[in-house]
């Protein structure tokens, strides 16, 4: 083998030999990246594409594998920001955007508005126990604390009136 006469020949056979030796660890960051083998081999394909196109910036002496990794993760972000921006312009969306993005929510309110009319109307004992446990948050230790009572009367009483207030909104929605 002839020696190469000009410094950028020297360069791109070293640079060469160096990429061959570092194709396992290019493969194995490039999975590391993209946790997919068929995308990570399409990566370091990229990788050496982009490094055999600019070779003559990459300096000898130089760390040669941690120039590589700097290309692959740009081309990988690259990647990930052209995905993202082409993202909205899929074919799939056409039929997603024919559908109503927030169901309505009219109905729910109604709900709500007759869930609480209906706890309203409960008698008293089994409103407070209501409020202080479902509507309060109180748990049923304290909540049989603020009412002076036993605590299984408690769970008792939002038990019943839970149960009052389903009975009135199923009736009412007949």
């Amino acid at each position: 083998m002839t020696r190469p006469e000009n410094a950028a020949d020297r360069r791109e056979i070293i640079v060469q030999h160096d990429i061959l030796e570092l194709l396992p660890v290019l493969r194995r960051r490039a999975w590391r990246l993209t946790r997919q083998w068929d995308a990570a081999d399409d990566l370091v394909q990229s990788t050496l594409l982009r490094a055999i196109e600019n070779i003559e910036k990459f300096e000898p002496g130089t760390n040669l594998r941690a120039w590589l990794s700097i290309i692959m993760r740009n081309i990988f972000y690259n990647e990930i920001r052209l995905r993202r921006r082409e993202a909205p312009g899929r074919a799939d969306c056409v039929s997603v955007s024919s559908r109503a993005s927030v169901a309505p929510s009219q109905e729910w309110v109604l709900r709500a508005d007759e869930a609480m009319r209906a706890v309203g109307r409960l008698p008293e004992p089994f409103r407070e126990m209501f409020r202080l446990v479902v509507i309060q948050g109180e748990s049923y230790e304290a909540s049989a604390r603020i009412c002076d009572c036993a605590m299984g009367t408690v769970k008792s009483r939002v038990n019943r009136a839970r149960q009052m207030i389903m009975d009135e909104i199923a009736d009412r929605s007949i």
